[in-house]
């Protein structure tokens, strides 16, 4: 869902992106979510893969007790590793967005970057904020899946579990898809 907020949102600053383009590491099969034909800074096109690691999995729990954002600096450390062979005219930025809501700084400045760019379009000053609130709700709504992923089937319940959790993916997905 982070993928297609940035790439819708990148549409409504009328920069021309593409969902996980090919080509972009040499001799690799690897892609990221995206990246733009339209360059962004320094003459380059961003591109960009995000990722949500869990605030409270036990891997990350030595850090994220004792650091603000920790889980989010370590997925961005490993997403540019991942990409450091990305070809030479594109400039890599990883958006890690914790699942209890703290975000890498890099990935943070793209997307206020890209409110920015909304806002020119539109004219509208609260794009930036409405950004950051669509994302939010996007990792909220990761959460309830797989809160309710992880609870045991009840039987008699099951159909008014599924029923309810429609309605409120639904509602959740028309505000945050909504602009």
């Amino acid at each position: 869902m982070i993928n297609d907020i940035i790439h819708r949102s990148l549409g409504r600053a009328n920069i021309v992106a593409v969902k996980e383009p090919t080509g972009l590491l040499a001799g690799s099969n690897l892609r990221p979510d995206g990246a733009t034909l339209i360059p962004w800074s320094s003459g380059k096109c961003p591109a960009w893969d995000a990722t949500t690691p869990d605030t409270l999995a036990a891997s990350h729990q030595p850090s994220t007790s004792n650091t603000i954002g920790a889980a989010a600096i370590h997925a961005s450390v490993l997403k540019n590793q991942k990409y450091i062979t990305l070809n030479p005219t594109f400039i890599f930025v990883a958006i890690a967005m914790e699942i209890l809501g703290p975000c890498n700084i890099e990935g943070l400045s793209f997307v206020r970057e890209l409110g920015r760019r909304i806002s020119q379009v539109t004219g509208d000053p609260r794009e930036t904020s409405n950004l950051l609130q669509r994302l939010s709700v996007a990792v909220q709504l990761g959460n309830v899946a797989s809160f309710v992923g992880s609870l045991p089937t009840r039987g008699y319940l099951d159909q008014w579990d599924a029923s309810y959790m429609k309605s409120l993916g639904n509602t959740l997905l028309f505000h945050t898809f909504k602009q």
